[in-house]
């Protein structure tokens, strides 16, 4: 840990910061960016509250073919004209209303519908979206996102969706932006009889339709991010148990292919231990009603809402590794931790818009700490989310470009938690720090929410005034240096590297003697005698002592 130390030292403090290596081109952005990415006027007169997706999966040749029905409340009646999305090469075939077909045009990935114009605000009606076709293949899941068409061990298909970033309408078609939750949903997904599928919530009934097919019936009853909503497909067995929680008795069920049931059993022991330290960090498990599942996926592993997918080969760490070099990272299995900690930050609390996935990352990036200060202490959380830095790029800001689609740097993982676990040491109060994240899930219980709001709640909260540090950590690039020096029996000192008017105050040490700092970007002094000074490693900034 010293050698990670020194070596993350040396990064933050050699030579000068230059924005523009950092920066590359900006994206261009075009139309279907747009359409993708804005509350347009053709999506926000309409509240989806219901979703019953009914579909086939052909696994001959890699098709899906059904309906989705979308049941909506009538918000304003600015227009008529809906939005659905849907990506090529998906296709829709016909859209109805009360039995009648309506209207549309295709425009790349939207579909502008017609819908009738006699209804009235506050009024719920529904249309009914018949699609088919051969949805995009992932080729790396989850991170390129589409449909993973593989086979187990005996051959058997073993089919998976994973689609954060690209979007749910890579293979059905929905109201494609994170700002509107149906309040519930049911999945019926058709497969060869001899396998199952498992999707999200509950499962109400199977149907055997006497064909060489079998239809799952899963039902959601809370409201669900659409990139949450999943299928997967295999060969699988099914084991479980009851975990006694905050909210009383929550069902745990995993679903595993046939020939990992043992291996499954013994790794799947975090599980139980995840939910116990979430609910002490940030409250009851936010979705008893729907239950806690995992399943066995041909990738690695996504936050699937009630359906945590799984694929990180029966081992501890990510993929057999440390993420931290600590050590810490061999003691739980990440994919379990990190995608189980989603449902309180992505499932529970949802951004808005893409940009700010932060809220996702950053708050789940830090919860793999907090499970291990749960159960191994405060040591090991804070040596685990340290170590982390050594992966933080500092290329772009961590929020991205709003109403395109475009989310941030992939520092929201791990300067995101380090940027949380510094504003820990900053309110300096566990307690109150444990108050604020459980908090958060209540005050937001179930919603979808901006950066601002966050940020809000915990200045709010916290009686700080956090403002100029999350710029710096969210907005800005940069990591901030303490510059300083000793001269005349003082110490002078000021933030560099900085946002204008950073103001956070730090921990240091001065000679072997600990005291808090209030640095601002001008310099200013202090008496001291003193000669060396070290600042608190808790907190993710440089130091460099200034040559006079």
């Amino acid at each position: 840990m010293k050698k990670v130390f020194i070596l993350l030292m040396l990064i933050l403090t050699t030579g000068d910061y230059v924005s523009a290596q950092f920066f590359g081109r900006q994206p261009d952005f075009n139309r279907q960016d747009t359409l993708r990415g804005t509350i347009t006027a053709e999506r926000s007169w309409w509240d989806v509250t219901f979703y019953h997706l009914d579909m086939e999966v052909n696994l001959e040749d890699s098709t899906f073919s059904g309906t989705n029905t979308i049941q909506y409340r009538v918000d304003s009646l600015t227009t008529t004209l809906m939005q659905i999305d849907l990506q090529q090469p998906m296709q829709i075939s016909k859209i109805t209303q009360e039995g009648k077909a309506l209207s549309f045009e295709r425009e790349g990935n939207a579909f502008f519908v017609e819908t009738s114009s006699d209804q009235k605000t506050g009024e719920v009606n529904e249309v009914v979206v018949h699609f088919s076709g051969k949805p995009k293949k992932a080729v790396r899941a989850p991170w390129d996102g589409g449909i993973s068409w593989t086979r187990d061990k005996n051959g058997n298909p073993f089919v998976a969706s994973s689609n954060q970033g690209i979007g749910a309408s890579i293979w059905w078609p929905n109201k494609d932006h994170a700002y509107d939750e149906p309040d519930s949903m049911l999945m019926s997904i058709t497969v060869r009889d001899d396998l199952m599928n498992v999707s999200n919530g509950r499962l109400r009934n199977e149907t055997d339709n006497n064909d060489g097919t079998k239809t799952w019936h899963w039902f959601v009853s809370n409201p669900i991010n659409n990139y949450g909503v999943n299928i997967n497909i295999g060969d699988y067995v099914h084991f479980g148990e009851v975990f006694d929680g905050e909210k009383g008795s929550l069902d745990m069920d995993y679903y595993v292919l046939s020939y990992n049931l043992e291996k499954a059993k013994k790794q799947f022991l975090d599980a139980p231990r995840t939910i116990e330290a979430f609910e002490h960090w940030f409250g009851p498990y936010p979705f008893y009603e729907d239950s806690y599942k995992l399943v066995e996926a041909p990738y690695l592993g996504m936050e699937h809402q009630s359906s945590v997918t799984y694929g990180n080969g029966y081992e501890n760490g990510y993929l057999g590794r440390d993420l931290s070099s600590t050590g810490w990272g061999m003691k739980f299995d990440f994919i379990i931790i990190h995608e189980t900690g989603h449902e309180w930050f992505a499932n529970n609390i949802t951004y808005k818009d893409v940009a700010d996935m932060w809220i996702h990352e950053s708050f789940t990036n830090y919860s793999e700490s907090l499970f291990l200060e749960y159960h191994y202490g405060e040591k090991a959380g804070n040596e685990y989310v340290i170590g982390t830095r050594l992966a933080i790029q500092n290329d772009r800001p961590i929020i991205g470009i709003y109403d395109v689609n475009y989310e941030g740097s992939s520092d929201m993982y791990y300067k995101g938690g380090n940027m949380l676990h510094t504003i820990r040491q900053v309110i300096g109060d566990d307690e109150l720090w444990r108050e604020i994240l459980r908090g958060l899930n209540k005050e937001f219980y179930h919603q979808t929410v901006t950066t601002e709001e966050i940020e809000n709640y915990i200045i709010e909260k916290s009686g700080k005034d956090l403002d100029s540090v999350f710029d710096q950590y969210l907005r800005d690039h940069r990591v901030p240096i303490l510059e300083y020096f000793f001269r005349d029996n003082n110490l002078i000192y000021r933030w560099n590297n900085s946002v204008p008017n950073f103001d956070m105050p730090v921990e240091v040490t001065v000679d072997g003697k600990d005291m808090i700092l209030k640095p601002t970007t001008r310099w200013q002094a202090i008496p001291s005698s003193g000669k060396d000074l070290q600042v608190d490693i808790n907190y993710y900034v440089g130091s460099f002592k200034v040559q006079n």
